[in-house]
């Protein structure tokens, strides 16, 4: 591994969210309920040894990496996709808005609603347990939100935001990536995240946000072979 985020579920499980970890030092992935990101240490025949006991029968990992992606011949693949890291050029300024409001456990069904609505990745019930999530409410409605997903030393990935197709066009997306951009540049780390690469668009955007093109990446969806 050349940089952290070249395998960076594998980085973020082995630092900051060790203690989430499930499997060994050859392989580990996020409890399910929190997250199905899965990874090995390096493409070693023992490290993907251990990658293919990690899911139970029928249950899918995501696999991300800077480079080929390697998998036993025990697992197959569901999809894969190309995918772009960006990471920001410079930390952003902290600031504030009296639309945002931090969003807590209480909140956890209408942010699953709101990310199943528009679909901004993989997305549960518990996906605080990564990272802090903020979000905008209009007459008692979530409508937007944007939040924290996997960190390593340094790094904290800027993720989850999404915003009802009812009030796009506003501004409240842009509102909240540059308000937790500047959460975590206020903690000391580098924000960073991820897009498939076919969305150019969004690409476009975060690029006007600040955030540079870092490295392509490969994703995978594995499951045992039946």
């Amino acid at each position: 591994m050349k940089h952290i985020l070249d395998r960076p579920i594998w980085s973020a499980l082995e630092t900051a969210h060790a203690d989430l970890a499930e499997g060994n030092e050859k392989a580990r992935r996020y409890p399910p309920s929190i997250v199905p990101f899965a990874a090995s240490a390096d493409d070693a025949p023992e490290s993907l040894d251990a990658l293919e006991e990690l899911p139970a029968p029928e249950e899918s990992m995501i696999l991300v990496e800077a480079g080929p992606i390697a998998i036993p011949p025990s697992l197959a693949i569901v999809t894969e996709a190309s995918v772009v890291q960006m990471v920001a050029e410079r930390p952003h300024a902290r600031i504030s808005d009296p639309r945002i409001e931090p969003l807590t456990e209480t909140d956890a069904a209408d942010m699953l609603a709101l990310a199943t609505l528009t679909k901004p990745g993989p997305f549960t019930l518990r996906a605080q347990s990564l990272g802090s999530f903020w979000g905008i409410r209009s007459e008692g409605r979530l409508v937007a939100m944007a939040g924290q997903r996997m960190r390593q030393t340094g790094f904290t990935e800027l993720s989850g935001f999404c915003t009802h197709p009812d009030f796009q066009g506003r501004g409240l997306g842009t509102l909240l990536f540059r308000f937790v951009a500047g959460e975590i540049a206020s903690t000391g780390d580098t924000a960073y995240l991820h897009a498939y690469a076919a969305n150019t668009s969004a690409i476009s955007l975060y690029e006007t946000q600040g955030f540079a093109l870092r490295s392509e990446m490969n994703m995978r969806v594995v499951k045992r072979r039946s």
